[in-house]
């Protein structure tokens, strides 16, 4: 007899979740004004994305085209999938050293699983998301990119 009242009491329990639930659905339904579904791709032209949002991975420069990537490579050894490929290539300073600068910082943007991996993991915030979102090509080449633009530099004042 105690178990067909405790299932009782469980059937009530769920029915009244269950309304509590709708309840709030219900509420979004007969509210005015209460639309939460953007109406994507009419609404293009002045679509904002969040700060957040993981579009796509990009390297920051300034206006005088440098950027912060030192090519120490920990960005390509965090990626789990090994969709990025970081190319140095070593000079001759001044003072007779040599020194690793980046050649090509290769991205993959078609192997990319936008873990965020490799932004946490920079030493020196080279890299970040845009908001750029929309990807879809028909040749799978355009997905390689190169994120250092040409004839950039390292900043000055960033240690390697």
């Amino acid at each position: 007899m105690r178990s067909i009242i405790n299932y009782l009491k469980d059937i009530f329990w769920g029915v009244m979740s269950l309304l509590k639930g709708l309840k709030v659905t219900a509420s979004y339904f007969w509210r005015p004004g209460a639309i939460v579904t953007e109406k994507y791709p009419e609404n293009r032209k002045y679509l904002v994305m969040f700060e957040r949002c993981k579009g796509e991975l990009i390297m920051p420069h300034n206006d005088k085209n440098e950027h912060n990537c030192i090519s120490c490579g920990i960005c390509q050894m965090s990626c789990p999938n090994g969709s990025i490929e970081v190319i140095p290539k070593t000079i001759d300073t001044e003072d007779g050293k040599k020194k690793r600068i980046l050649d090509k910082h290769i991205y993959r943007l078609g192997q990319c699983t936008f873990c965020g991996l490799c932004v946490k993991n920079c030493p020196t915030h080279a890299l970040a998301f845009s908001t750029k979102f929309e990807h879809a090509v028909f040749n799978k080449a355009l997905l390689i990119k190169v994120l250092n633009k040409p004839g950039s530099q390292l900043k000055k004042g960033v240690e390697q």
